[in-house]
């Protein structure tokens, strides 16, 4: 009971965090795009649906491929979650200009010589969702798998940069100092491994800490973590800690912090706190006051919460595809949108400047090298110029402020990394800009 409720819990919380777990064992050869397609698999299709086509508590196996398909447009039917609003005022309206020379464009993905087409790159990238944005106007816009138009997708890891950046609105309104230690603002995180590290390397993970996510191990972090997180009942007998903001209490350093990058979910939780704490009010009304009602959302989005009601800092936001357009179309603006000044432009501004490429480097992102992360935000020290928010499976909020570019994709690819999904999306994306760039 314990193993199986350990395995439950993996697959819960690897499909928010960094690293995930494989398809399913039944199947040995992974099914395509077309044919794992939710609505080919019939799942949850029927009134009830057959035993067979079931995704539900408490089997917890929703993450598994290639369910995770249809699962990641209804994780409000299988976790709490606390709501986003977008307020009572309608939603502001884009210009369409679409693209039809988009889907034959080419490129050549990472280590290949072999042309693929941007179309072809989608079905590859098991593509649930795509808006391209240029100068403003919808150019490219296609829903897939379990999304529609008026559907809602997980967006993974791509939370993250949602809460570094309410973060850095914090910073630039003078709330919050960056050199501060996480300690003055969060005395009950002074005993562990977070305190004597300040605000900027939490919010950059250059945190030197004890924590392991090897699932090989039964006695990882990652299990104390995943028991702790879980909004599932605790089993019989536990006494460990309970939600988010106990767990971050027990972590512990292991050396000096600022050297190297670590992508360490955890961190976000902790930065989620401290926002939480000098805003006094939870990361998911934060952002629907700062951001989500001025940006003229079409829908409200959500949050996952831990037992307590605390939000998933790391990964639990579920928006609509043209919302998050919205929102990276602000970002690329510098925190401006139809000509409203939303957020402070040094908010935006801080990040494009880039985090430390020396600590970055360390980390050993071989398709994202020369690289940087900044406050939760991803950037590729390209010629565009381009930073993204990421999240696993294939989430993406791509900014190009040399092409005027905003790009989102939702996707269910069936393995989590995304080095498994750079070789096919990074060069479509370059390309894509170079064909904006030229004047189409």
């Amino acid at each position: 009971m314990q193993t199986m409720f350990k395995l439950c819990l993996a697959i819960y919380l690897s499909a928010f965090s960094t690293v995930g777990l494989t398809q399913s064992s039944h199947h040995s050869k992974i099914l395509n795009a077309k044919q794992s397609d939710p609505k080919t698999m019939k799942w949850m299709q029927g009134f009830p649906p057959p035993p067979d086509k079931l995704i539900m508590q408490p089997e917890s196996n929703y993450f598994s491929f290639p369910k995770l398909r249809w699962t990641v447009c209804h994780i409000r039917e299988l976790l709490p979650t606390k709501n986003i609003s977008k307020g009572l005022s309608g939603p502001t309206l884009f210009t369409y200009q679409l693209d039809k020379n988009i889907d034959s464009l080419t490129f050549k993905p990472i280590n290949s010589n072999k042309d693929m087409t941007w179309k072809e790159s989608l079905d590859a990238n098991y593509t649930d969702g795509i808006l391209i944005i240029h100068k403003g106007k919808i150019i490219y816009e296609k829903q897939s798998g379990c999304l529609n138009e008026f559907g809602k997708h997980a967006a993974m890891s791509m939370t993250k940069s949602v809460v570094g950046l309410l973060a850095e609105i914090l910073i630039a309104e003078e709330r919050l100092n960056e050199n501060e230690l996480v300690k003055n603002i969060i005395p009950e995180l002074s005993a562990s491994g977070f305190g004597n590290a300040t605000v900027r390397q939490v919010m950059d993970m250059t945190t030197n800490l004890t924590y392991s996510e090897d699932y090989s191990d039964p006695k990882a972090d990652i299990w104390t973590y995943s028991i702790a997180a879980s909004p599932l009942p605790k089993p019989k007998g536990y006494d460990g800690p309970v939600g988010y903001y106990e767990y971050l209490q027990t972590v512990k350093s292991s050396g000096k912090h600022g050297d190297a990058f670590g992508y360490r979910t955890i961190n976000t939780d902790v930065l989620g706190w401290i926002v939480a704490r000098v805003a006094k009010q939870s990361i998911a009304d934060l952002f629907s006051n700062k951001i989500w009602q001025k940006i003229g959302a079409e829908q409200d989005a959500y949050i996952t919460v831990d037992s307590k009601g605390v939000p998933f800092s790391g990964g639990g936001l579920s928006a609509g595809l043209r919302d998050l357009g919205r929102f990276g179309l602000m970002v690329l603006n510098k925190g401006n949108l139809n000509g409203n000044q939303i957020i402070p432009a040094a908010a935006v501004e801080n990040i494009m400047r880039g985090g430390d490429k020396a600590a970055f480097e360390k980390a050993g992102y071989s398709t994202l090298a020369g690289g940087s992360y900044k406050s939760m935000w991803w950037l590729f020290h390209n010629d565009s110029k381009a930073f993204a928010a990421r999240g696993v499976y294939g989430q993406t909020i791509y900014i190009d402020p040399e092409a005027e570019m905003v790009l989102v994709r939702f996707a269910s690819y069936p393995t989590a990394k995304n080095a498994k999904i750079d070789p096919t999306s990074l060069p479509a994306y370059e390309a894509l800009s170079q064909y904006l760039r030229s004047g189409r």
